[in-house]
């Protein structure tokens, strides 16, 4: 059985978690095996239900007064006590930050190896994995032989998309936890911003050294609020005092998947590459035809972004009006 653990946020799944589920159900199959879930601190009827529709068979559900909100140390110990009396082949989460935080508690305390980051699991007697590494510029090819296999797929490595739907059961599992477990836990949320923010934007206009000056984003913004999306940098930008770093895309900031990326000015250093490479599309504007980003896009346009970015403004307000 693999068994993959739902990711929520105060009982809402989070679209790791799809991506656990797609990305489970290529392995479960390549096992020849059931696909059930884990939910840990919550057992909402329509999270289950959501969990069948992605494939799910059964999902096993623990609430508990210590799991009245996220907590690494309770959520670490309720999954390596559901390893022990599930006795599952593999374990799979998707490589979010919590994500690959719970595998790691739970393996501690397996004393088992964990592999993250993975793209492709062929499992066997000893179990082969591709996994990210060095941020997204490395793969390696690694093999794994352990009781269980303890995984996390990379994320954004696979779209997530329902399956052949049905109806999940939902058995409750009974963990045995205490204060202790409660060491570190989320206690209270203060929302910065409301709407649409980078990691989940539809559309990010980004723009790099290139734009010249803080007050040269200006047309990226009207652009980013035409397309109903978000402006982002590179940390170029955020090293100049440009934008801050919340905004900045890359190995140390913010990894985006947007339909649609526009590179403005950007040159494409790998560790900004890292950040945007899940894009689904990629639009680079750039006067340098042989920068990272210009080669790497979809599309390119090789002219100054202070008037294409603009033109390109123009035109959809035009076709609007």
């Amino acid at each position: 059985m693999l068994l993959v653990v739902l990711e929520h946020d105060r009982g809402e799944l989070v679209e790791a978690a799809r991506e656990a589920l797609t990305f489970g159900r290529t392995l479960a199959a390549k096992m020849g095996d059931d696909l059930e879930a884990a939910l840990i601190g919550a057992d909402d009827d329509s999270l289950v239900a959501e969990a069948g529709a992605y494939g799910a068979s059964t999902v096993h559900t623990c609430t508990h007064e210590v799991l009245s909100d996220y907590g690494p140390d309770a959520h670490g110990a309720v999954l390596a006590q559901m390893v022990e009396a599930l006795a599952p082949d593999a374990v799979l989460a998707c490589g979010s930050d919590r994500g690959n935080e719970v595998m790691a508690h739970a393996a501690a305390r397996l004393d088992a190896p964990f592999v993250a980051n993975c793209t492709d699991v062929t499992p066997g007697e000893s179990w082969s994995v591709t996994r990210v590494q060095w941020g997204g510029s490395l793969l390696e090819d690694a093999a794994l032989e352990a009781d269980v296999a303890l995984l996390s797929c990379g994320l954004h490595t696979v779209a997530a998309e329902p399956g052949d739907e049905q109806d999940a059961d939902a058995e409750s599992f009974d963990a045995d936890l205490d204060e202790s477990h409660a060491i570190t836990v989320v206690r209270d949320r203060v929302v910065q911003e409301a709407g649409v923010t980078l990691p989940t934007a539809p559309v990010v206009v980004g723009g790099g050294r290139g734009v010249g000056s803080e007050d040269g984003f200006a047309p990226l913004e009207e652009l980013a609020e035409l397309l109903g999306g978000r402006v982002g940098c590179s940390r170029a930008v955020t090293n100049l005092g440009w934008r801050p770093h919340a905004d900045q895309v890359g190995q140390t900031g913010t990894r985006i998947a947007p339909e649609i990326y526009i590179a403005s000015g950007i040159s494409g250093a790998i560790q900004h590459w890292v950040g945007a490479m899940a894009s689904k599309h990629i639009l680079a504007i750039n006067t340098d035809r042989e920068a990272n980003m210009v080669v790497k896009a979809d599309w390119a346009v090789i002219a100054d972004l202070h008037e294409v970015v603009p033109a390109i403004a123009e035109e959809i307000k035009r076709r609007r009006s």
